[in-house]
């Protein structure tokens, strides 16, 4: 059966599905774990030291506090609503015949020959220093759906870049 081709992140969410990487979730939950059992502990313990203090100083402090507070509520919200819509792409359906989502791609920069390694994941995972790079991206949509020997062309501000596939798994 063939994979679906991931979809603009506009459309997943008018869709309410966000594709992911079993990975990548675990990432989300651990960070949304970390924030409501940590972080948010911490800041309110903050708040509550700098009121104490505020009353004899300036509420920079507090203020500081405050905002730190209202982004990491931010950021946990956020978190919540993405974990409801994501989708898990099991590691048993990630393509190995051609590139697909959650593919491991092996490259050849054609003009450079250096060789380079990338995931293929959703734009909520990627981090190309860890060589997690998204669909959405120049390169991964230049990618989707080729195969092994394919030559691929990535136009970017620097000019265009050749790349050959070289291998792809899991």
């Amino acid at each position: 059966m063939a994979q679906p081709r991931p979809k603009p992140m506009e459309e997943q969410f008018e869709e309410e599905v966000i594709l992911i990487t079993e990975e990548g979730k675990r990432a989300l939950e651990a960070e949304l774990k970390r924030l409501l059992e940590k972080e948010r502990k911490e800041v309110l313990e903050h708040i509550r030291e700098s009121r104490k203090v505020g009353e004899f100083l300036e509420d920079t402090d507090y203020d500081d506090a405050k905002k730190e507070q209202a982004f990491i509520q931010g950021r946990i919200e956020e978190l919540q609503q993405i974990l409801k819509i994501v989708k898990v792409v099991p590691k048993s359906k990630i393509p190995t015949n051609k590139v697909g989502f959650g593919s491991v791609v092996e490259l050849t920069n054609l003009t450079t020959g250096r060789q380079v390694t990338y995931r293929i994941v959703g734009p909520f995972e990627a981090n190309p220093l860890e060589g997690k790079i998204s669909y959405q991206s120049p390169l991964g949509e230049a990618l989707l759906d080729k195969r092994v020997g394919d030559i691929v062309e990535v136009r970017a501000p620097a000019g265009v870049t050749k790349y050959r596939v070289e291998k792809i798994s899991r």
